[in-house]
This record gives structure tokens, C-alpha cells and sequence, in this order.
């Protein structure tokens, strides 16, 4: 079978206290999690907190969401932000009341961080009103993000219409009514940390929106770049409306009150999965099946048909898939080839070393060529390895010495071409002259290795 057509399975495995979810493709594992099963995070959910200090020469207010728990808030976040109880100055004061969305948890001594732009995560887009602009995955060719701003705007203005039929039938508008207390026009731009990664395109909203509506923007996400555009539509709208619901709530909701929760981390990742490419969704966990099928319905009707319940007694789901192999696999430090050379992934405190060995490869007369392609396929082995045991940060390659310049630049040509391919941001800096290569990858979670290490840590008496 072609490998471009291998039949593509998302696994949910729970052991003991963890969930482990594997992405295979055919016969190999292409990405390894593991999340604990019981979560105290509250990264990205959502509160009313209440401003208790303002210490000016920081730049920063101190907001407690919950009582007891106080978080920074840079200032230069109120942009946009929604008050639901509001004293009489208009910039913010002791006392005042309004969203906040956790984007950093408390680290040691470090308070929790804050922020008064929130983002709501779906599938190909996020909303966010930290940036009114709409911004496109700088992944995607520029043809593909051209594409999608239409797509977007398409949807906004079949949106204004209805909004305006309906404010013909009721005499009133839907969105002014979710606007709490903020009173800021759409149109002027800023910049979120969800942005630093993406770039924006020519989008035509320079000239603002009227007053009391929505104030948010779009962040059209990676897989969006294959994705039907009815589909993003449907995304987009389910969206809005949480946006919607959400503002309607806070206005009844009291102090303290958290609006969004944070979904099971393994459910969260259904939204980073290409689920277009993904042919099958299995676990044999009853009550995981039961969580996976309330999320997908929710957040993705679509691929709700790919969900299946394995519940073959004869043969247990983990044996027929080799799940046990594929995660200790995951876990060796040292990954064989097929050549008879070997990689040595070493990861430490402060970057991971790949170091590439000629084992029992041979290299015959012609070394250079030789070594070229026991380099080449260690490269395609080191990117694999890199996506599926989550590393990221500084990731340092050693490879074969090899004399010709034109053989280096073959080799960073093929290395460079397959680290394209991986969904996170992954960046190959340069060859030094001791042929050691630099590359950079964007940390959205822990390691694998880290996170099955934590759980077994949690679970110890």
C-alpha cells in the first residue's frame, strides 16, 4: 500500500491513572500522548475575577478568580476588555469586575497569568477578541490564505444580513445585548499571543464595524487549508455562538463564577487532529467513548461518525495495535534503521540531542555517498521521532561527518522539506561547521516522556 493512502487510526487507550492517545498510520506511530485522568489545570478557562490591586509601576493588575487564588494582568491586555460590574472611571479600578481567561498556570512562586482577551478554540478557527483582525495560520501559502479570508468574510456578511432581518423582526439587536459594558467599536487591531505564530492578511476591516457589535477577530488554523468551506463555516458559527452564550451568561453569573472550563486535555486535541486524514476513532473505554462522543457532537458533529467502540474480547484493542510496543518504542533512547545505523535521543534541561551512529552500516568504498544516505535516512527518522515523542524547545542533531558542501546541503534540503510537514511550528536554524544542526520547535505541551514520567511520579505512595 502507498504510504500517502495508509489508513490512518486515532487510539484512546486509558492505563491506570493516564490516557494515552495514539495517531498510527498503517504500521507506525505518528504521534504518542499521555494525560492524566484527573486534571487540576485551569489554563484557558474563563472567569469573572474581581481587580483587587493595581500596582502601576509594574504595569500590572492583580485579579482574584477564585477566592484565595490571585492572578497577574498585564495592563497592556485591556484592550478589549468586559466588565460585568464596572465603578465610575473608565480605565480599570479597584473593585471592578470582568473576564479574564488563564493563559498561564502559577509556576512555583509565580502567580497565575491572566488575560482579558479570550479565545474560544475550534476546530479550523479560533475566536478572539484580542485581535479584530482576521489572521491566517503562516503555514499556509498565500493563495490558501487569500482563500480563506474570502471564506471568512463570506460568513460574516451572511451573518450581518441575518442579524439584520432579525433586528427588522424584534426591533432590537442580538449583539448588542452580549456586549457587556465595553462600549469599544470593532476595527481596531491589536495583538494577541495566540497571533505571534500567525500572520495577517488584507482583510478589509480598516474602516470599523458598528457600534455594539461583537468585538472579536479570526484565527484560521493549519488544517483549515484543506477543509470544505461549508465545513469552516459551520465552525465559525458554532463559535460565534459560544461567543454569544457566553456574554449572555456572564451578565447573570456572579463574581468568581468560571464561564468555560477547560476540556480533558484529550478532547482538546481532537481539534489540533487533521480528523480530514484520520479514518477511524477507537477506544475500549466505555465512559471515554461516551466523553468522546458528547465532545465530537458538539465541537465536531463532522467526524462523530469515525468514533468507534472496540469491544472484540479475543482480541484486546492494545494487543491487535501493539500499543505496548509502539509507546516503549517511543520511550528508548536508542531508535534503529533500517541501514544498521542507529539515533541516540538524549533529552536534557536545557535542549535534546539526536545523535546519529554507523552501528553496523557499512560504508564500502564510496564513503561520502555512503554516509550521505545513512544521514538522509536518519534525518527522516529524527523528524518522525521528534513529532511523535512531542519533543520541542532546542533539539541539536549530530550527524556523519561529511566533506563535500554539496552533500550538507542535499542533506539540510531533505531534513528541512520533512520538518515542513509536522503541524507544530518546527524551524531548522543552520549546519554548524562541526555538522552539528540546529533546530527549534514551538512547546505546546509537555514531552512524552515527561508526561509519563509526571504520572508515574503522581501515582506513587
Amino acid at each position: 500500500m502507498n504510504p500517502v493512502n495508509e489508513k490512518q487510526t486515532y487510539i484512546i487507550s486509558r492505563r491506570g491513572s493516564q490516557i494515552f492517545s495514539f495517531l498510527l498510520k498503517g504500521a507506525k506511530a505518528v504521534e504518542i500522548h499521555c494525560d492524566a485522568c484527573r486534571e487540576d489545570s485551569i489554563l484557558d478557562e474563563i472567569y469573572i475575577g474581581k481587580v483587587q490591586n493595581i500596582v502601576k509601576n509594574i504595569g500590572a493588575a492583580f485579579v482574584e478568580i477564585a477566592p484565595g487564588t490571585v492572578c497577574y494582568l498585564p495592563l497592556e491586555d485591556l484592550k478589549h476588555p468586559v466588565y460585568t460590574k464596572k465603578g465610575a472611571s473608565k480605565n480599570v479600578q479597584q473593585g471592578d469586575e470582568l473576564l479574564v481567561q488563564v493563559k498561564r498556570e502559577g509556576i512555583k512562586t509565580k502567580a497565575p497569568a491572566v488575560t482579558t482577551n479570550l479565545t474560544l478554540h475550534g476546530k479550523y478557527a479560533l475566536l478572539t477578541t484580542g485581535n479584530t483582525q482576521i489572521s491566517v495560520s503562516s503555514k499556509l501559502p498565500r493563495e490558501e490564505k487569500e482563500r480563506l479570508v474570502r471564506v471568512v468574510k463570506e460568513y460574516e456578511s451572511e451573518a450581518r444580513s441575518e442579524i439584520r432581518f432579525l433586528n427588522k423582526e424584534n426591533g432590537d439587536s442580538i449583539c448588542r445585548n452580549h456586549c457587556i459594558q465595553n462600549g469599544e467599536k470593532k476595527g481596531s487591531t491589536s495583538e494577541s499571543d495566540t497571533e505571534k505564530d500567525n500572520s495577517s492578511a488584507d482583510n478589509g476591516r480598516s474602516e470599523g464595524m458598528s457600534a455594539g457589535e461583537p468585538i472579536y477577530g479570526w484565527l484560521l488554523r493549519t488544517n483549515a487549508g484543506d477543509a470544505d468551506p461549508k465545513l469552516i463555516k459551520k465552525d465559525l458559527l458554532r463559535l460565534q455562538t459560544k461567543y454569544e452564550e457566553l456574554m449572555k451568561t456572564a451578565q447573570y453569573r456572579t463574581c468568581f463564577s468560571c464561564l468555560l472550563a477547560r476540556p480533558s486535555a484529550y478532547l482538546k486535541r481532537f481539534g489540533d487532529l487533521y480528523t480530514k486524514e484520520v479514518d477511524e476513532i477507537l477506544t475500549d473505554d466505555r465512559e471515554l467513548f461516551e466523553q468522546m462522543t458528547e465532545y465530537l457532537r458538539e465541537n465536531q458533529p463532522e467526524d462523530a461518525s469515525k468514533l468507534r467502540f472496540y469491544e472484540d474480547r479475543l482480541l484486546p484493542m492494545e494487543k491487535l495495535y501493539s500499543l505496548d510496543r509502539h509507546l516503549k518504542e517511543a520511550l528508548a533512547e536508542r531508535v534503529w534503521l533500517k541501514s544498521g545505523g542507529y539515533l541516540v535521543i538524549q533529552p536534557t534541561e536545557a535542549l535534546t540531542v539526536i545523535d546519529v551512529n554507523t552501528g553496523k552500516f557499512t560504508a564500502g568504498k564510496k564513503k561520502e555517498a555512503a554516509f550521505l544516505k545513512l544521514n538522509e535516512e536518519a534525518a527522516l527518522e529524527a523528524a518522525r521521532q521528534i513529532r511523535l515523542r512531542g519533543l520541542s524547545g532546542i533539539i541539536i542533531i549530530d550527524f556523519i561527518n561529511m566533506e563535500e558542501t554539496e552533500s550538507e546541503t542535499h542533506l539540510l534540503r531533505t531534513l528541512d522539506g520533512v520538518l515542513r510537514m509536522d503541524p507544530i511550528r518546527t524551524t531548522l536554524v543552520d549546519m554548524t561547521k562541526l555538522s552539528l544542526v540546529e533546530i527549534t520547535r514551538m512547546k505546546k505541551e509537555r514531552s512524552l516522556h515527561e508526561s509519563v514520567r509526571a504520572g508515574k511520579t503522581e501515582t506513587q505512595p
